[in-house]
């Protein structure tokens, strides 16, 4: 037996709970489920399965079901248990309550009415992907799913082309196909990427390489599973040296020698430090 009863202070507790294998559960969130004065889930039957398989008993608590179309009754019933006092634990279905998952109303909720909200975290298929993807991770962007519709979808893609970090999409495996074809025309086919599938189970797969070469993979084949996309971000191009300084002669004409380096840094987006030495050694010559 893997979890014991603590005291849990009143509050709203929001527990991860595992992607796919049962065991990436934290004993710190068997603990929370077996103390909790009050459970809810986003999938009751998929919680009281995870608890049987850890042994954590319900000793006569019902667990209550909240997800998206709960609606306001479901909501005040939990918000009801914290201001009697009582600890009440909410678990999404897979991963991180919140995270393309539902919870946001109720953890607003209970923060803005002054109520302890805090959390036992684990497993979650966004980072999970960012470590297996083999892109850079010091910035990142989660863009949750994209539009079901070819032409929203394709103007969310525009919206986040230049944004200055990997970007990390969930997806079905019914819509990937058409997905991974607007990213390579609008993020570009030649842009890295990667295709995490069924993260932790048994069938996980990772697939890398650039966004042409994955979209024509996925027209040719069907895939089954938990999707997430993973997509380098953009590339500057390289810039010709004797461009930029032409660009900065012409704006010394006008500008002082820091103006005129924000100015040429921003238009070919480069480094301001290297266009500023630029700029001077320009004005000495």
């Amino acid at each position: 037996m893997n979890h014991q009863k603590v005291r849990l202070a009143p509050g709203l507790y929001f527990v991860a709970t595992p992607i796919g294998t049962a065991r990436d559960i934290t004993l710190r969130a068997l603990d929370v489920l077996a103390s909790a004065d009050v459970i809810a889930a986003e999938d009751t039957r998929s919680l009281r399965r995870l608890m049987e398989i850890h042994g954590v008993p319900l000793e006569g608590r019902r667990i209550f079901s909240y997800h998206d179309h709960s609606g306001d009754e479901a909501r005040k019933r939990l918000l009801g248990a914290l201001e009697e006092g009582r600890s009440v634990a909410y678990a999404s279905e897979a991963g991180m309550p919140l995270i393309s998952d539902p919870g946001y109303d109720l953890s607003r909720g209970a923060g803005e009415a002054g109520y302890l909200v805090t959390a036992a975290p684990g497993a979650s298929a966004v980072l999970t992907a960012l470590t297996l993807a083999g892109l850079p991770t010091d910035a990142f962007f989660f863009a949750g799913f994209l539009p079901n519709a070819s032409g929203a979808r394709r103007a969310r893609l525009e919206e986040l082309r230049s944004v200055p970090g990997t970007l990390v999409f969930y997806e079905s495996p019914k819509r990937v196909a058409a997905s991974l074809a607007d990213m390579a025309a609008i993020l570009g086919a030649d842009r890295s990427a990667a295709l995490c599938r069924e993260l932790t189970k048994k069938f996980e797969e990772v697939r890398r390489g650039n966004l042409g070469e994955l979209a024509e993979a996925l027209r040719l084949e069907k895939v089954k599973g938990e999707i997430v996309l993973v997509v380098d971000r953009a590339r500057s191009e390289a810039v010709n040296e004797s461009d930029v300084e032409e660009d900065l002669r012409t704006a010394l004409k006008e500008h002082s020698v820091k103006d005129a380096a924000d100015l040429v840094s921003r238009t070919h987006d480069i480094p301001r430090r290297r266009v500023y030495q630029m700029a001077l050694k320009l004005t000495k010559s």
